[in-house]
């Protein structure tokens, strides 16, 4: 006869299974993980402490040296200068334009027709990828183009404007046609926080007496908080590792009046060939998106 307390047989065996069997099942995807993300960074890190890196076998150990040459740089000074106002711009007016244009599309004076014809045609910026957004542009504002045109046409200006050539403007256009490339990403996310909002709050609301701009500030904003953070977060991110749009609209010109982090790099490693000095940048900007990373998990962690 069996006894009742006897133990199974391979109790051990069995719980170790359980445990090492989830990370067999994950291991794919984090060894490509590793190839393809972590190597990378390793490697570049470790290039910014070397000279010479990739164009000699001759190497040598520099330490920080690199990373002073970098910080010392006017023109990665001028380029940090520069991605701080291009993005703190873009994320302030993507906000404005997203949250108005997102609040016109969701009244209710409009039919559901009429609602997804303005979604479409506003979200027509967002479908066009970087190469053909900076055609575009450079077609509209080419010294015979439609912009200037439009322009004389009204007298607002007395002859043809180099739109993309003139150091005083460039940058100010080229911060305008990223924002408006980039706001439907925020009109969509608060459009859908918007019909997330529970039609009772306003009820209430309209029973107590509140005006409409009120029932904004005290019930649409805090709804929307989460999501507004969210969004402005990674619109940062993604702005500060704008590259494409910008270099195929001015490459970081004309002398220097656009140059981003993200151009400045690119300029260094493959057209003066200088591969430390551009990993050490890298590094400079991977820290920076590191720390608004950090506070983006941080903030979805707080909402979880």
């Amino acid at each position: 006869m069996r006894s009742k307390n006897k133990k199974p047989k391979y109790p051990v065996k069995k719980s170790l299974r359980r445990v090492i069997e989830p990370y067999l099942f994950l291991s794919p995807v984090v060894i490509l993980m590793c190839l393809l993300l972590m190597l990378p960074i390793i490697l570049v890190i470790s290039y910014s402490f070397y000279d010479n890196v990739l164009i000699t076998n001759d190497s040598t150990w520099v330490g920080l040296e690199n990373y002073k040459t970098v910080l010392t740089d006017r023109v990665f000074l001028s380029s940090i200068k520069n991605t701080v106002i291009f993005v703190v711009l873009n994320v302030v007016f993507h906000l404005l334009i997203g949250m108005a244009l997102a609040l016109m599309v969701n009244v209710k004076c409009f039919s559901s027709r009429v609602k997804a014809g303005f979604r479409v045609v506003y979200m027509l910026p967002w479908m066009f990828n970087a190469t053909v957004v900076a055609i575009l542009w450079k077609l509209l504002l080419n010294a015979n183009g439609v912009v200037n045109y439009l322009l004389s046409q009204f007298n607002m200006i007395a002859g043809p404007v180099e739109w993309l050539s003139d150091r005083s403007i460039v940058f100010w256009v080229l911060t305008f046609i990223n924002i408006w490339a980039g706001y439907p990403f925020y009109m969509i996310s608060i459009l859908a926080g918007l019909q997330g909002i529970s039609s009772d709050l306003y009820e209430a609301a309209q029973i107590d007496g509140a005006s409409s701009v009120q029932s904004f500030f005290y019930i649409t904003l805090p709804q929307l908080k989460p999501i507004l953070i969210s969004i402005a977060m990674l619109d940062f991110i993604w702005t500060t590792q704008n590259f494409s749009l910008i270099w195929l609209l001015t490459a970081g010109g004309p002398s220097h009046a656009t140059e981003m982090m993200s151009t400045y790099v690119y300029k260094t490693a493959f057209t003066s060939y200088q591969y430390s000095q551009a990993s050490a940048a890298a590094v400079i900007i991977l820290l920076a998106c590191i720390v608004l990373a950090i506070f983006y998990v941080r903030n979805q962690t707080r909402e979880d």
